[in-house]
């Protein structure tokens, strides 16, 4: 049998971290990449008598997240204890949420290949991150640092709607999206703030009984969980045509060998053995305070995806690409109010930014200019002060060396020229040097036109006023 006679079952737990300031339980900072147990307390590293007060902006930030993916809101809501032995946080419990969720009953949009698909979410609860163990394999230990210790998470659980990889990344991209729009989490993929466990199992097409799944825990990479859904299909796929059992339990992906290793037996939830955190009260929601959060969520991608099409008459695919991410989408904004120019700040950040970002592997939020600077790059070419050939080179160095791109000129003397004396000096020697060309042009080839306008280009280092040199070449090959 081959992989055609299986359908492949998938659904995502993904772990983003919020972007409260405080902790979701005490007033440590959340700031990622202190020097370690430098963001600590007595609450988050459970010292005996210390009691955990809730953060309500972890709350308002949970209810934001679920009416942005239409979920239903719960009125009455708690925290639960789930007991299990955690290395990393030291009160060997987790405080999570069990059967009385914030958000239940949603779900988020994706596009496929047969067009728009629900993937339903079946709850948004709120819990808190676990430390992080440093493995020194030198001195046959590990260290521990409780910063994340008790940084606030949302736990969006998906139903098994997904049926391969690429509806996967198509629905945590759209996921991620959504976050960074209503600015709860800032989805820094790198920085393990936006993550997903991934289940996986598989069954014979025409079967009702699903099949066993296996979990990867902690994937913090779109091309990684890709490669791990693919490799796990073909796995379990194989171990059933060779008579076995797929067992369910928990996986270490290994993106070096491209493969995945068993950890351990995978729980269930009877064995967390969840009761109402004795600590904490419940949590009540009035109707007010949720249509009050209701009222101040921002534009979401979809609507703003709708607005470029008719307001700036955009190709649905630059639309597409430029609403995936809050932070291109205010980038393209941003540059319009300073260049007024849509036309053009969509094909720089169509073309040449996309290009640098996938070279590089950086998140949009990584651009080290802002939408001024990209503005100002656009108003020097519109004024013919650079060539968009220089404008190119300016691009990089802003990327490499952010600075406003009147300074990268200036430095690094790459005005253009457009002085018709020095131009036609070009022109003319040009000229002399390719009588070939010449000949080729006089005989029908227009080809020969883009060689020598070229071959100027490459004379002045990229430095001319290309159309005075079209404009100047012509004339001379007329003569």
């Amino acid at each position: 049998m081959s992989r055609e006679d299986y359908e492949v079952i998938i659904g995502l737990e993904v772990h983003a971290e919020l972007s409260t300031k405080t902790k979701i339980f005490c007033s440590c900072p959340t700031k990622f990449g202190a020097a370690p147990n430098t963001q600590t307390c007595p609450i988050c590293m459970a010292m005996p008598g210390t009691l955990p007060v809730l953060n309500e902006k972890v709350v308002e930030y949970a209810v934001k997240a679920g009416l942005a993916t239409n979920c239903e809101i719960s009125r009455n809501s708690k925290n639960d204890r789930k007991n299990y032995f955690y290395p990393d946080l030291p009160k060997a419990y987790q405080i999570s949420q069990y059967d009385q969720p914030l958000c239940e009953h949603g779900y988020v949009e994706i596009d496929t290949k047969e067009g728009k698909k629900k993937i339903r979410l079946t709850r948004i609860h709120i819990e808190e991150d676990a430390g992080k163990l440093n493995h020194d394999e030198f001195a046959g230990g590990s260290l521990v640092d409780l910063n994340r210790a008790g940084v606030p998470l949302i736990e969006i659980v998906s139903e098994p709607d997904l049926r391969s990889s690429e509806e996967v990344e198509a629905y945590l991209r759209r996921l991620k999206s959504i976050l960074e729009y209503i600015e709860v989490s800032d989805c820094k993929m790198q920085e393990g703030s936006f993550r997903a466990d991934v289940n996986v199992s598989v069954r014979k097409k025409g079967d009702s009984k699903l099949g066993t799944r296996t979990e990867m825990k902690n994937m913090n990479s779109f091309r990684s969980i890709t490669r791990a859904i693919e490799y796990e299909i073909d796995r379990q796929i194989d171990v059933i045509e060779d008579g076995g059992e797929v067992e369910q339990e928990t996986l270490r992906w290994d993106d070096v060998s491209g493969k995945t290793f068993p950890m351990r037996d995978k729980e269930d939830a009877q064995d967390y053995r969840y009761f109402p955190d004795p600590d904490l009260v419940a949590i009540k929601l009035s109707e007010e305070y949720i249509e009050n959060i209701k009222n101040t969520l921002p534009e979401l991608p979809e609507s703003r995806k709708e607005r470029y099409l008719k307001e700036y008459e955009l190709s649905e695919k630059d639309a597409n690409i430029i609403t995936a991410s809050k932070y291109l989408s205010d980038l393209f904004e941003g540059a319009i109010k300073v260049c007024h120019n849509p036309k053009a700040v969509n094909n720089w950040i169509i073309s040449d930014i996309s290009r640098i970002l996938n070279e590089t592997e950086m998140e949009p939020i990584e651009i080290p200019f802002d939408s001024k600077q990209l503005g100002k790059l656009i108003i020097l070419i519109d004024k013919g002060t650079i060539s968009t050939s220089i404008a190119k080179k300016v691009l990089v160095e802003m990327f490499e060396h952010p600075r406003d791109p009147e300074d990268i000129i200036d430095e690094k003397g790459w005005v253009q020229i457009s002085d018709e004396g020095a131009i036609k000096e070009v022109v003319l020697k040009v000229l002399e040097a390719n009588p070939q060309s010449i000949a080729d042009y006089k005989a029908g080839k227009d080809r020969a036109l883009g060689f020598l306008v070229g071959q100027a280009m490459k004379e002045t280092r990229g430095k001319a006023n290309p159309q005075m040199l079209n404009q100047m070449f012509l004339e001379e090959l007329k003569k």
